[in-house]
């Protein structure tokens, strides 16, 4: 192992930590691993700064702005409240709810379409008297899997969009990724449905008070 790779992983293992540890906020200690980086050398310094100019970062931006605008409006509770009000079931609730996260997923930040449903996941699950565990680990599944749909549905697709725009001169399209997409996330949400649920641990299901979602300062 050469020296700069010796502090490359230092670079990252100590991040971790911090993360982690939660002891600075995020945002700076990205930015504190940056400036050691480019000190240290093993980054250039010219180059600091050049992912910010990636068409991916820009993109993923801008899909947090539209999140943020549609969480917002109120037009994603609105239909998420449409939705889960045509089931009462346990059942029904899960296929809405997860079906509504993948969909919205595909068209704004997963993590933005989980966070918007998780408040409507807890309300029904108190109103129909249900456990929430019940449905809130299938609804986080069914957001990653909807995000596989289109190509700005997960940071990933787009990551891969460059690198093939740089192989090959062609980038992929907004539902390219869609034909098989739509097959993993289909079969993914009709496993949680069918399946998945009923391996969430029965202990946990009876834990549903809104105390245990409270994150301490």
């Amino acid at each position: 192992m050469t020296l700069d790779q010796a502090i490359v992983f230092a670079l990252i293992g100590g991040a971790l930590v911090l993360f982690i540890s939660n002891l600075w906020r995020f945002d700076l200690v990205a930015l504190g691993v940056l400036l050691a980086g480019v000190l240290s050398g093993v980054v250039p310094q010219d180059q600091a700064f050049a992912g910010f100019s990636n068409p991916a970062v820009i993109t993923v931006v801008a899909v947090l702005i539209i999140s943020r605008a549609l969480a917002t409006s109120g037009v994603v509770d609105l239909i998420a409240g449409r939705l889960t009000t045509l089931a009462t079931s346990q059942l029904g609730q899960l296929l809405a709810l997860s079906i509504t996260g993948a969909v919205l997923s595909a068209f704004m930040n997963n993590v933005g379409a989980l966070a918007l449903l998780m408040p409507v996941a807890l309300a029904n699950a108190r109103r129909f008297k249900y456990p929430a565990a019940a449905v809130l680990m299938p609804l986080s599944f069914a957001t990653l899997l909807g995000g596989l749909i289109t190509l700005i549905g997960t940071p990933p697709n787009l990551l891969i969009s460059d690198f093939r725009a740089d192989a090959s001169g062609e980038r992929f399209g907004m539902f390219d990724f869609a034909p098989v997409g739509l097959a993993v996330a289909g079969a993914g949400i009709a496993f949680l449905a069918l399946i998945g649920w009923r391996l969430i641990p029965k202990d946990r299901q009876g834990r549903a008070d809104d105390a245990l979602f409270e994150i301490s300062n």
